[in-house]
């Protein structure tokens, strides 16, 4: 067993193996234009021989994260590649660390590649229970610290990761997989973060897919914000509740303020130019915010979250004009596949949200994910 894990780790160095040397693109290989429309967090440019992928360092924008080398498994193995870590393409064994790429996974009809994946209590998708029931899905632990033995007996051929500020993954890295650090929740625009659906896309052929669907997404995007374009009136919006003594609040320029622009109203510090979340004492949101016209609340139980249990939690939260004028809707993730959606179809949560602020203009609308808080 010793001979098999040290022969699997071997193998799995080579697969991921990164090239130190900074030789720039070749002369004679031909660039083919990828242009992309709304992220900011990567680049990528093409070539006959191969694909470099960069991933811009969300925390210091003039860094790059990460480079990938992507090149194609049938050809051979170019000479002077440029810096960056190997991929063989098209993948077809894939680890997962979060229910967000799962999704993304399964979008781009490539879910059967999934071998291995990350907490699997937080996923709400069938596929993945099914794995898991008949094996073909390995639950590999918690993502902050993976079984590592478990990683190299499924032997994947990428892990896909969420990076965090000043944070490393451990002894995964040492295994010499490639681990694809994906960003796409750093994008500020819902747009921006749908369109990561184009990088995943080139490591698994399946360019041509990727670019249709996020024209769909766009257009679909694109016309239910035209709804909401010429409200005159803008409600103001709260989200969440504290966590302890603070109040985790997103600034004015925040991937959620932008969702709430969109659909014609306003995060209450719409004037706050953060695009992180801010941690505020909870005296500071009750004074900004308790007049706000809707409060909009998102929780993982198997019991839904009513103005009761709401107010048994802290009576402070019936002080909010939301809560006395009942304008409080909930997401219940536990039952709502929100987070396993979102980043690749952020049209479905717009809808909610023009639903929740303007039902006018959405007649007869089931909505998806948010309902109204039951007393």
């Amino acid at each position: 067993m010793k001979q098999l894990f040290c022969l699997l780790l071997g193998c799995l160095l080579l697969v991921g193996c990164r090239f130190s040397n900074n030789a720039p693109v070749a002369s004679d290989a031909a660039v083919t234009p990828f242009t992309i429309h709304y992220a900011k967090g990567f680049q990528v440019l093409r070539t006959a021989d191969y694909t470099q992928v960069s991933i811009r360092n969300p925390w210091d924008t003039l860094k790059t994260l990460h480079n990938y080398i992507l090149v194609d498994k049938d050809k051979p193995l170019p000479a002077n590649l440029p810096q960056g870590t190997l991929v063989r393409t098209p993948v077809h064994r894939v680890a997962v660390y979060t229910s967000v790429h799962c999704g993304v996974l399964a979008r781009l009809g490539v879910k059967e590649q999934i071998v291995g994946v990350c907490e699997p209590e937080y996923i709400d998708l069938d596929f993945i229970r099914e794995g898991l029931a008949d094996g073909s899905v390995s639950n590999l632990g918690m993502a902050s610290s993976p079984n590592v033995e478990q990683i190299l007996e499924i032997a994947p051929e990428i892990i896909l990761t969420s990076p965090f500020e000043n944070s490393g993954y451990g002894q995964v890295e040492k295994t010499g997989i490639p681990l694809v650090e994906c960003a796409d929740y750093m994008e500020s625009t819902p747009l921006g973060r749908a369109e990561w659906i184009r990088l995943h896309a080139l490591f698994y052929g399946k360019e041509a897919y990727a670019d249709s669907l996020f024209e769909e997404i766009v257009q679909s995007y694109l016309a239910v914000k035209e709804l909401a374009a010429g409200v005159t009136r803008r409600p103001t919006v709260l989200t969440d509740t504290k966590y302890g003594s603070v109040w985790y609040v997103p600034g004015g320029q925040s991937y959620i303020a932008h969702f709430f622009r969109d659909a014609g109203a306003d995060l209450f510090r719409k004037d706050d130019p953060q695009s992180g979340s801010s941690p505020l004492s909870v005296e500071t949101v009750f004074e900004e915010a308790h007049n706000a016209d809707f409060w909009l609340i998102k929780y993982n139980r198997a019991a839904d979250f009513t103005y009761e249990t709401l107010k048994k939690e802290d009576s402070f939260y019936g002080e909010f004009d939301a809560f006395k004028n009942r304008h409080i809707f909930v997401c219940n993730t536990s039952d709502a596949s929100y987070y396993e959606e979102l980043p690749i179809h952020p049209d479905y949560l717009l809808k909610d949200l023009v639903w929740i602020f303007h039902p006018e203009l959405l007649p007869g609308y089931e909505p998806r994910y948010y309902k109204k808080m039951q007393e």
